[in-house]
């Protein structure tokens, strides 16, 4: 491992005790709150710089810095090959199994007289970190999608009578590539959260492990910093498409630090450019948010070789997981417990469950064309959707023999007496 470096204003106080106060390595130790060994070293490579005390005025701490850590010595008066640090940090992030470890084996396969490891891995860190934060995170390809909504929202003006309507603006950030994509919805309820979490998939070309939305509570019933719940469409819709959800933790915005940035991008390079247009639908918005999106990712990074476009074609593309072959139909779930008539209701209207089931509590599951009930994660019935309200849908084998029996009025037991009034059929059990 790299040696951790002290800061140059502790280590010229090492050298001032040992000097000037004439302590031993022991009492210096005790004093700087350091190991033994720490001060040791540092004396020894100042021996080896030959510095001497007190420092000269003119010795700033980069030129310190310089004359403890010299780069390595070199053979035959030839300087060490550097590794190219830009080829390290991309092959890092194209396979979450590589290590510097291995980098630095390849290298020195490569190049018997290189650098060692030590100092392989504090350069690159030293080059790591004067990257762009979005780009400094250790991001797998094909690991996280980043989820978020854009602050500000964009116009969309009525033709008809001039009323301004607000669109708001979601936003994925792929991690190894910071490939972006946006689009404008309306509301950021629960069906446009799911219905634009699928276009973006879609636009990606595949799925990656992870997704990382904030705690919105579209999408995260009840937010927690360690254990938050999920919104169970919101479950439904990842295992649809075999991802996992990790929602960011609260008050820690470096959890999804590359979604802020890949906002704040968004906000500069589309939204600012839409300031002084005037939308009249958001067919048309979105339309110009996709040309403007992909700009933005053919715009070269400013401290980096290369695209988003052109990392994602090299790193996320290729390692994304493939999409179902059905899209993901929405589905709303609630609970509920089955009736005394053994019927559950949903929007306005009863669907039957088995009559064992009575006081029980179930899980609902519905689209815009089936009702499906859930017990204990099996589903137990499933109905086509009905808008009639208020109305009833039973399925006969959900009734009790003692039900099924009662056809007409000259059945004992009728409990409607409908069929003494002279009905041919007794329908009590289809709420007549």
């Amino acid at each position: 491992m790299p040696e951790r470096r002290l800061p140059m204003r502790q280590i010229k106080e090492v050298l001032r005790l040992h000097h000037e106060a004439q302590l031993s390595e022991r009492q210096i130790a005790d004093v700087c709150k350091i190991g033994k060994g720490t001060v040791q070293r540092y004396l020894e490579r100042a021996g080896e710089a030959q510095l001497s005390w007190p420092l000269p005025d003119q010795l700033d701490d980069t030129q310190l810095e310089r004359l403890l850590f010299p780069p390595p010595p070199t053979s035959g008066g030839d300087p060490k090959q550097l590794p190219d640090f830009g080829a390290i940090h991309k092959e890092l992030k194209s396979d979450r199994n590589v290590t510097l470890q291995l980098l630095w084996q390849e290298f020195r396969e490569q190049t018997p007289g290189g650098v060692n490891y030590s100092w392989f891995c504090e350069q690159y860190r030293d080059w790591a970190h004067h990257l762009d934060v979005v780009l400094r995170q250790d991001h797998r390809a094909g690991e996280k999608t980043f989820v978020d909504h854009a602050g500000d929202t964009v116009n969309v003006i009525d033709a008809a009578t001039g009323q301004r309507h607000p669109a708001y603006i979601f936003v994925a950030v792929l991690g190894a590539s910071n490939y972006t994509y946006a689009e404008a919805t309306w509301t950021r309820s629960l069906p446009d959260w799911i219905a634009s979490h699928t276009r973006a998939l879609e636009f990606f070309g595949g799925a990656t492990r992870l997704i990382v939305p904030d705690q919105w509570k579209a999408g995260v019933s009840k937010p927690c910093y360690w254990e938050p719940e999920l919104n169970r469409t919101y479950q439904d819709w990842a295992t649809h498409n075999g991802v996992a959800i990790v929602p960011a933790r609260p008050r820690r915005p470096r959890d999804k630090a590359k979604v802020e940035q890949g906002v704040l991008l968004v906000q500069r390079w589309v939204l600012a450019v839409l300031r002084k247009r005037q939308l009249f639908s958001l067919a048309e918005l979105n339309t110009t948010v996709r040309e403007l999106v992909g700009k933005l990712n053919q715009k070269p990074f400013r401290k980096m070789a290369g695209t988003r476009l052109e990392l994602y074609e090299s790193l996320d593309r290729p390692a994304l997981q493939p999409l179902p072959s059905q899209p993901y139909m929405f589905a709303e779930w609630k609970k509920d417990r089955v009736g005394l008539d053994y019927h559950v209701e949903v929007d306005g209207h009863h669907y039957s469950a088995p009559y064992q089931l009575a006081h029980r509590e179930v899980d609902i599951r519905y689209t815009t064309a089936t009702v499906e009930i859930l017990h204990r994660g099996q589903r137990v019935a499933s109905h086509v959707r009905s808008m009639q309200k208020p109305g009833h849908t039973t399925e006969r084998s959900h009734q009790p023999k003692s039900h099924k029996g009662i056809w007409n009025g000259r059945r004992r037991g009728c409990w409607s007496g409908r069929a003494s009034s002279g009905h041919s059929r007794c329908d009590w059990w289809k709420r007549c």
